[in-house]
């Protein structure tokens, strides 16, 4: 029996904060994010579909689920990253011991709004039955390729790493989690 939407959605979430906890993850995210411009939500929910729905998306099927939430991570995310961010430096009165207090809280608004989004695109996830077969590495690379593909296309600059490292570490901490 397939899961329900909710299922998918609190599996989803759990996933996403098991993989990014793993070693070298977070890093690797943030350079596919800076680098390429990658949702990392997006990210995590593609590989989620992959490893545990057994479902590849295609490249069309990304192109969707990044316009369903496009516009709440440029207008709600991003927005609340950038204030989170600015808090790490300045201006003024940050960096000091009152306004790390207020950067943890946006820290925890932005994660809420992570969460929203995963809620969303656990909506809009294309469901199908699963392959007979579970996902291999080089699979879900693929899809992860193709996501990458389809973000950097958006940029006009090319990255100023390789992408491949950090794209491996995701593929290497996702395989971990098959089940």
């Amino acid at each position: 029996m397939a899961p329900s939407r909710t299922e998918i959605e609190a599996e989803s979430w759990a996933f996403a904060l098991a993989i990014y906890a793993r070693p070298g993850v977070a890093p690797a995210c943030l350079t596919l994010q800076n680098e390429a411009g990658v949702d990392v939500m997006l990210l995590l929910m593609a590989s989620f579909a992959a490893v545990r729905l057994r479902i590849l998306l295609s490249q069309d099927e990304i192109a969707a689920l990044d316009e369903a939430c496009r516009p709440w991570r440029e207008r709600i995310v991003w927005p609340l990253r950038t204030i989170r961010s600015e808090l790490k430096m300045g201006p003024k009165p940050a960096p000091n011991g009152d306004t790390e207090q207020f950067r943890s809280k946006v820290k925890a608004v932005e994660l809420a709004a992570e969460k929203l989004q995963n809620q969303l695109l656990a909506e809009c996830l294309p469901l199908r039955p699963p392959g007979i077969n579970a996902v291999t590495s080089e699979q879900l690379r693929v899809v992860l390729d193709r996501l990458v593909s389809l973000f950097r296309e958006k940029r006009d600059e090319k990255p100023a790493v390789n992408l491949s490292p950090p794209i491996a570490t995701i593929v290497e901490a996702a395989m971990q989690d098959t089940s």
